[in-house]
């Protein structure tokens, strides 16, 4: 449990950014089906998603740029016109779904009621804390490089991972809605960790301010 609770961790440095992609399009995440460890790739529309961030991330400098090593999130990062720097780490790959893996929430209910991954455990597979523990590694690792960190991950992922920089415990991410190759930055404002950007279509990323 320390991990999610050191302050010194949590509480924002100043000059660190972070960019945060979920990964393009798959015939999975469009069915609803849970993608873990599954290893399936972009659709083409997938792809065209991961191409239209290349304006956008192609004005910003980033120190580090870390990625799940599941292909569908490497081949956005290249697609994205990242991927040359950046480095795997398995600390972003996507919630470990256990027994549940391919499944729809439809499906999973026919035999509990009113199951989410937020509420209820996976059998065989991770628990919320087990993800949360990987975010606050991710989290301290780019707040030792500094300055603006491109992370490429996944929706569940991502999704604790932002609670967890907001100092939230990782259920907290069932409130941080996220679509395929959507952009999002968190920042901060006096010293608190903030949301700057969130959920942000790969179509309309060009257009905004991301300084």
């Amino acid at each position: 449990m320390t991990p999610l609770k050191g302050r010194n961790l949590m509480s924002p440095h100043i000059s660190t950014q972070l960019f945060l992609v979920r990964h393009g399009e798959t015939e999975w995440s469009k069915s609803g089906q849970h993608t873990g460890r599954t290893d399936v790739t972009l659709t083409d529309k997938g792809r065209a998603q991961a191409v239209g961030l290349l304006p956008a991330l192609s004005k910003i400098e980033f120190s580090l740029v870390l990625s799940s090593p599941l292909s569908r999130a490497s081949e956005t990062a290249s697609l994205a016109g990242i991927g040359e720097q950046a480095q795997f780490t398995p600390d972003l790959s996507e919630f470990d779904y256990g027994q549940y893996e391919g499944l729809t929430t439809p499906h999973i209910r026919e035999q509990v009621s009113d199951w989410t991954v937020w509420t209820h455990p996976c059998p065989g597979g991770e628990t919320l804390e087990d993800v949360g523990v990987r975010a606050s590694r991710v989290i301290g690792r780019a707040r030792l490089t500094g300055g603006n960190v491109a992370i490429i991950s996944h929706g569940h992922m991502l999704r604790i991972l932002c609670a967890v920089y907001l100092g939230m415990p990782p259920s907290a991410g069932q409130h941080f809605q996220l679509d395929t190759c959507a952009l999002c930055l968190l920042s901060s404002e006096h010293e608190a960790p903030t949301i700057k950007l969130w959920n942000i279509p790969s179509d309309l990323a060009a257009n905004l301010s991301l300084s």
